[in-house]
Order: C-alpha cells, then sequence, then structure tokens
C-alpha cells in the first residue's frame, strides 16, 4: 500500500503528465500543499523529493519548486561513423550545413552553440595503452562542448585525442579557432591522409561525479553513460580516442548490426 508522500507524489505526476500542469509552471508553496492534501510538510517535501529524483520538477533556489522543461533529446546511433565518412571528401560547403549533433537531434546548425578548446599533453598510462605508444608521448587533447541555444546544459562532454606528430602536417589540425570543423574528426584525419577502417565503442554507466552533474544539470539520482570510442586507420593504427560522457536523462543509444545473408 503506497505511502502517504508516494500519493501525493503520484497525483502531482498525474497532473504534469497530463499537462495540467505544464513545463516551467510554479508549483503550490509547500505549505499550500500540505493544506491541500491534509498532510505535513514534511510528508508534502518528500513527495516533491521523489519527483525531483525522477527528473519531473526541479526546485530553483529563494522562488520554489517548478515542472522541469524537457530537455532536447539525442539519439546516437552506430550507424552515424559511415555517414560522417561518407561526408569527409565532400566540398566544405556541403559538410559545414550540418554535423553530427544535427544529425543526432534533428536541430539545425544555427540553433547551436559550440565550444571547443586544445591542448598539448603527454600521454598517462592509459592513453598510451589505448594508442599503442610510450607514457609520455605527445597528444592533442580536444575538449568539445556543444548545447541547443535554447538550453544550458550541453548534449554532452567530449574529450578527444590526436597522435600530435601524426595530425602536426597540417597546421590547421592545432588551431583551435579552425572550430568547429566541417565534417568532424574523420574529414579532419583526411587532411593527413588518413581514412578510418572501423570505430570501436565500449559503453559502460556510473554515477556522475559532482562536476559531471553539475554541467549537464542532472536530476539527482540520474546516471552517465560513459562512452570509450577509439578510431582505427586503415593501417591498423589507433589514430584517434575519445572519450565522451553522455546525460542518462536525454541520450538513447542505438545499435544496427547488419548481418550476413545465408
Amino acid at each position: 500500500m503506497a505511502v502517504a508522500y508516494e500519493r501525493i507524489a503520484d497525483e502531482l505526476r498525474q497532473s504534469i503528465r497530463a499537462g495540467e500542469l505544464k513545463p516551467g509552471d510554479q508549483l503550490p508553496a509547500e505549505a499550500k500543499l500540505a493544506e491541500r492534501f491534509k498532510r505535513s510538510v514534511p510528508t508534502v517535501r518528500e513527495a516533491l523529493r521523489a519527483l525531483r529524483d525522477e527528473g519531473l520538477i526541479e526546485k530553483q533556489h529563494g522562488r520554489g519548486n517548478f515542472v522541469r522543461r524537457q530537455r532536447t533529446s539525442a539519439l546516437r546511433t552506430n550507424l552515424r561513423h559511415q555517414w560522417e565518412k561518407d561526408r569527409a571528401r565532400e566540398p566544405v560547403e556541403e559538410r559545414a550545413q550540418t554535423g553530427a549533433t544535427e544529425h543526432d537531434t534533428g536541430l539545425e546548425v544555427n540553433d547551436l552553440v559550440f565550444h571547443a578548446s586544445y591542448r598539448e599533453i603527454k600521454a598517462d598510462k592509459d592513453l598510451a595503452e589505448a594508442f599503442g605508444l610510450p607514457e609520455g608521448a605527445a597528444l592533442l587533447e580536444r575538449t568539445y562542448r556543444t548545447r541547443y541555444a535554447a538550453e544550458s546544459a550541453p548534449f554532452n562532454l567530449v574529450t578527444s585525442y590526436f597522435v600530435h606528430d601524426l595530425v602536426a602536417k597540417n597546421p590547421d589540425l592545432l588551431d583551435e579557432t579552425k572550430e568547429p570543423w566541417p565534417g568532424g574528426s574523420q574529414s579532419q584525419l583526411y587532411t593527413v591522409g588518413i581514412e578510418l577502417d572501423r570505430i570501436e565503442e565500449r559503453v559502460t554507466a556510473r554515477p556522475p561525479t559532482p562536476e559531471e552533474a553539475e554541467e549537464l544539470e542532472l536530476p539527482p539520482g540520474t546516471s552517465v553513460l560513459v562512452l570509450r570510442k577509439t578510431s582505427i586507420d586503415v593501417n591498423d593504427r589507433v589514430v584517434d580516442v575519445s572519450d565522451v560522457i553522455l546525460p542518462g536523462d536525454r541520450t538513447e543509444m542505438l545499435f544496427t548490426t547488419p548481418l550476413e545473408r545465408w
């Protein structure tokens, strides 16, 4: 049998899902809800906490509780990699019309706010093993954040690594001001004669760090998906390693595997 706070949460939940309480609407004060449901304020707070944990409402400091606005979702499919490869050699005008985030979200280029930063680092043990290089090898670390202009949180947190000497043949690839690069990483690698053969993606899940939860604006209790993407060229070299932190409340992963016919 449902306890008192669960019955309160269920009624408010139904009002939200039925559209009686719309995104951005403010809920009545805790005392008013307690009066309405004939329960104590602590019981009402438990109900509101449950709804916040589900991501249905959010508490704004000094203002109260509001119905949470639905954030733009992203559908990430493994077929995106062939789509990117098919575009890598297209004219820049063609590549500039859309990108991977637009592909995943259905948004347009002008809907997005993009930021990139580059720095040279030395490979630690994890990255050295991933690339098959000695520890301390020079890497180009690239950090990306892309968000919908109408929202404040990015779709994901991306850190990508190139082997520095491999991409230094094209000085533009060391320059963060050239971002966003039309066509993405596969097009960048093409400029130094690199063609990808395959991409391996390993996905795990875990609770976010406090910094990740804050930047991604995650509701309490929301997990993140942790994606390690490894790009391997036609000479069997690892040429790009990317770590992507994906918010569990707005990311769907879809994997399609073509099967050979008998």
